[in-house]
């Protein structure tokens, strides 16, 4: 290639390339090796230059591993000498446990760290959660997913929304994890950050549909090993509404002297607080406990008013679901819901959620 823009072009239509170094990459055995990028397919690849600089292409049903990744797209094209590989055209990442969807991406090779642009969406293999956005950021190293831009996502009867969303994940089994990283997972926590808002469908009424309902600029919600929410904390501007079930009214009673009629679920009240931060405490699943710190306020509507009292930017938005609306099986389902309710200066000891992290 002695001008610029004179193209190498190799056709591969009917070609499987495999355990073949992606193009783009230097013919160097030990700096291939430390990538470990193979090109598994593609129909077409060509090389040249443009104002870029010296490129390689692979074009057409493209597909490439890294480790535990498996990445999909219609073209990629790499320039020498720089860590990226840019991905165009129906981008799919996956690491065996989830995968992330995009119309456009970059993948940083060294760092494990990919980009998705425009139609975002990701989910649990599994449909455990699931999540859109206009843009999100992998880092496979650390098992950790952003989306960024309205972003929402949906796990079991939860519905998590805001400017950004963090996810946390870790290995099901802790003492046999994978070692490329792959395998079964669970999430460990979500962050939302900027106009954050959980909400949860209460199912322990069946009609009329109640949500319990939180909002505030951040939210944190830890996430234990059976997949239940252990602790979630809300800062600044932070507000709640939860339905609130009596202890006696909750205890299930014989089956044989109970009317085709009669609710075991009795809902007792709706409680409204808000204040400078919102802290829950869950046992089994259950909310246990909360704290309203700072300028805390707080009313309980009557039951009757189920259904028709919400925060004021409460939309279940169940219909945007990008994988179907039928979310999974719910093995997180709580039975008795009983509340302690605090309104103090100082928060209790107990399971919390950690402070927010900074953004990447």
């Amino acid at each position: 290639m002695t001008r610029p823009g004179r193209l190498l072009i190799l056709t591969a239509s009917l070609l499987l390339l495999q355990d073949a170094p992606l193009p783009g990459l230097h013919h160097n055995t030990a700096h291939a090796e430390k990538k470990k990028i193979i090109l598994r397919h593609a129909d077409t690849i060509e090389g040249g230059e443009d104002a870029g600089g010296s490129f390689r292409a692979a074009i057409g049903n493209v597909l490439f591993e890294k480790d535990n990744l498996t990445l999909s797209c219609d073209r990629t094209t790499d320039y020498e000498g720089q860590d990226r590989i840019v991905m165009n055209g129906n981008v799919r990442i996956s690491d065996g446990a989830k995968e992330i969807f995009g119309d456009d991406g970059v993948f940083h090779p060294s760092t494990d760290v990919c980009e998705l642009h425009g139609n975002v969406r990701g989910r649990m293999l599994d449909n455990s959660m699931m999540v859109r956005s206009r843009k999100a950021v992998f880092n496979n190293k650390e098992n950790r997913l952003w989306f960024y831009d309205n972003a929402i996502g949906w796990r079991y009867n939860e519905q998590v929304s805001g400017d950004i969303l963090r996810i946390q994940f870790k290995p099901a089994d802790e003492n046999a994890p994978s070692k490329d990283g792959g395998g079964k997972q669970k999430i460990e926590e979500m962050q939302v950050h900027g106009h954050a808002f959980y909400a949860t469908r209460d199912t322990l009424t069946a009609e009329p549909e109640g949500y319990d309902q939180l909002s505030g600029r951040h939210i944190v919600v830890l996430i234990g090993d059976d997949s239940k929410v252990k602790g979630v904390r809300v800062t600044k501007e932070a507000e709640s509404l939860v339905h609130i079930y009596d202890n006696d009214s909750m205890q299930k009673p014989d089956e044989s002297k109970r009317s085709k009629d009669e609710d075991t679920n009795k809902l007792s009240g709706i409680n409204y607080s808000s204040g400078d931060r919102i802290r829950m405490i869950f046992k089994n699943g259950t909310l246990n406990k909360m704290n309203v710190t700072g300028n805390a306020e707080g009313t309980e509507y009557p039951p009757e008013l189920r259904g028709s009292v919400n925060l004021p930017k409460f939309k279940w938005r169940e219909d945007e679901r990008p994988f179907g609306r039928k979310p999974a099986a719910d093995t997180t389902a709580v039975g008795r819901k009983t509340v302690k309710m605090r309104s103090e200066t100082a928060p209790d000891k107990g399971a919390e959620a950690p402070e927010r992290e900074s953004l990447p």
